[in-house]
């Protein structure tokens, strides 16, 4: 495999899917880990969804499981934002926050995961565009890495920039220019 061929990633949602249905379209792709990105990696209404069970389960699976809260949503904005383009106010907190060394920390080391393994980033929401996986995605692939976003067992789509996205001097950024 060349150095360009490691550099892709997927992405889904766990939503309402029940375990079964998430893991069935998890090995449809042939993921081997997959990576939590929610902040906090639990839900009282999907209980299999819990970072403690969900682990079990995809251990049972061969997935190995991690979880990287460095990656984690539910940022405040702040009071100066630049990233003014979001009209979310919680998509402009997570831009703030991607322009921090804790995020930018665990952005590498999801990078280095990665380049190892056909690896899936997950969080809750059923379709990438609510979701901050959006915005991990916008930067990969600004750092030139394929993100696919897993809609379903044989339906994916490419990763096509958020629209607040802009590619400023080669580097992502979210400012209202």
């Amino acid at each position: 495999m060349t150095q360009k061929e490691n550099k892709k990633l997927w992405t889904i949602g766990h939503s309402t899917h029940s375990l079964d249905n998430f893991i069935d379209m998890l090995e449809s792709y042939n993921i081997v880990h997959l990576v939590d990105i929610r902040r906090f990696p639990s839900s009282r209404k999907f209980p299999q969804l819990n970072k403690e069970n969900l682990e079990k389960s995809l251990t049972y699976h061969n997935i190995q499981y991690n979880h990287l809260e460095e990656l984690g949503g539910r940022r405040k904005a702040n009071p100066d934002s630049k990233n003014t383009i979001w009209r979310n106010t919680w998509f402009m907190g997570y831009a703030d926050y991607m322009e921090t060394s804790e995020f930018k920390e665990g952005l590498e080391t999801l990078k280095k995961m990665a380049f190892k393994k056909r690896k899936v980033i997950t969080c809750s929401e059923a379709v990438w565009w609510r979701c901050l996986c959006s915005m991990v995605s916008d930067i990969m692939k600004a750092e030139e890495w394929k993100v696919m976003h897993i809609m379903g067992i044989g339906k994916e789509q490419e990763h096509p920039y958020t629209e607040p996205a802009k590619i400023i001097k080669w580097k992502l950024s979210y400012e209202n220019l």
